[in-house]
């Protein structure tokens, strides 16, 4: 049985919690209990150390623990620093350190989102007199260092980590028994619906239900896609729709099935491979090929369009798309008893700003089907 463990924003409130308790007792908690707001449970969080940094200010140190997720922040150090102060403004007021990321599309306001700050400030709250307040700053001191290991820039969240969720719950997506659970719900839509949508995350199943989709036939796939379409083509969906983020979805075009980059990673060369064979000049299939995330090779091929009235954004990812059909169809074949696989397969890839960048051909018709 795979183990689920919590979100950095559930230990980043564990260790304001314990900070914020040496403020009014001037002695450490071993274990501080963090209630979370959604689903309603007490969650024990082991507290490394507190300590009092002045009169008015201490520090607690704890570490995440996601279970057992492929999590690159598993055992990361999370810091809360709280400090007394007087004014007017909230009892609570949440700030981002070191190795938080600054949102660009925020003006550089502290990545730090709506259940994160909730959690915090409910937690908080509870534990001050009337007419105490506190600013909490959090820190990930390896934050900085990990968020370059991370697709937060092409989200626009730059310089460290985010701290969001939605429950507090890390599952173990990347396990079995997560895989068990997404194709249980394949089987029962499976048995509704001949045509379905697998989306990898969160982000997809929601762009994909405002795009018009209906969300009954919308299936999360997590990193698991080539499990996944093989158990749909055994089930009988006649057609696949793949709706995702092109970062993610473009690794399919290479062979990659299973698209968690602590197993395989080629991005970078699938998309620089693609743009030599269009014919783009060496110069800039090196740009494209050194690249930090594919939102940035993305941006200067976007660059190159608007400089030179080419399209090479269209030439390029055309041609990922198809392939994404192709290898989808064969990776189906190989893995059947049957001559072919009776399921089709379309691709859809969007940008970080939730722009469709392109539809293949099968996606372009199965889209029209769907919405």
């Amino acid at each position: 049985m795979s183990r689920s463990g919590y979100t950095l924003p559930v230990f980043a409130c564990a260790a304001a919690v314990a900070a914020l308790h040496w403020l009014h007792y001037r002695q450490s908690l071993n274990i501080t209990a963090v209630d979370l707001i959604l689903p309603a449970e007490i969650a024990e969080i082991p507290i490394e150390q507190v300590a009092g940094i002045s009169e008015n200010s201490a520090l607690a140190i704890t570490r995440s623990d996601p279970g057992d997720n492929l999590d690159l922040t598993k055992n990361t150090p999370i810091w809360a620093m709280v400090a007394w102060y007087e004014g007017d403004g909230e009892s609570v007021i949440i700030q981002g350190g070191e190795g938080i990321g600054k949102q660009l599309n925020g003006e550089g306001k502290a990545a730090i989102y709506g259940y994160a700050q909730r959690l915090l400030t409910e937690n908080l709250q509870r534990m001050l007199a009337p007419g105490e307040k506190i600013t909490v700053t959090i820190i990930l001191p390896e934050g900085r260092s990990l968020a370059v290991r991370t697709s937060n820039s092409a989200f626009g969240v730059v310089e460290g980590l985010s701290l969001l969720g939605t429950t507090g719950i890390s599952q173990p997506l990347s396990t079995p028994d997560q895989l068990t659970a997404f194709r249980t719900d394949l089987q029962t839509k499976a048995s509704r619906f001949e045509s379905l949508v697998f989306c990898i995350g969160e982000n997809g199943l929601d762009f994909a239900a405002k795009s018009g989709i209906n969300p009954e036939k919308l299936v999360k796939t997590a990193n698991w896609l080539g499990s996944m379409l093989v158990e749909a083509d055994i089930l009988g969906v006649k057609e696949i729709l793949l709706f995702g983020y092109h970062g993610k979805l473009m690794k399919l075009a290479g062979g990659i099935f299973h698209t968690h980059h602590h197993l395989a990673d080629g991005r970078r060369e699938i998309l620089a491979a693609h743009c030599a064979i269009a014919g783009l000049e060496p110069s800039d299939v090196e740009v494209v090929f050194h690249s930090r995330t594919a939102e940035a090779a993305l941006k200067h091929l976007h660059f190159l369009d608007s400089n030179t009235g080419s399209n090479w954004v269209d030439q390029v990812y055309s041609t990922i798309a198809e392939t994404i059909d192709i290898r989808c169809q064969e990776y189906l074949k190989s893995h059947s008893n049957r001559v072919t696989a009776t399921t089709v397969c379309g691709s859809v890839l969007f940008d970080r700003a939730r722009e469709i960048i392109v539809k293949s051909k099968t996606g372009c018709i199965l889209m029209e089907k769907l919405c």
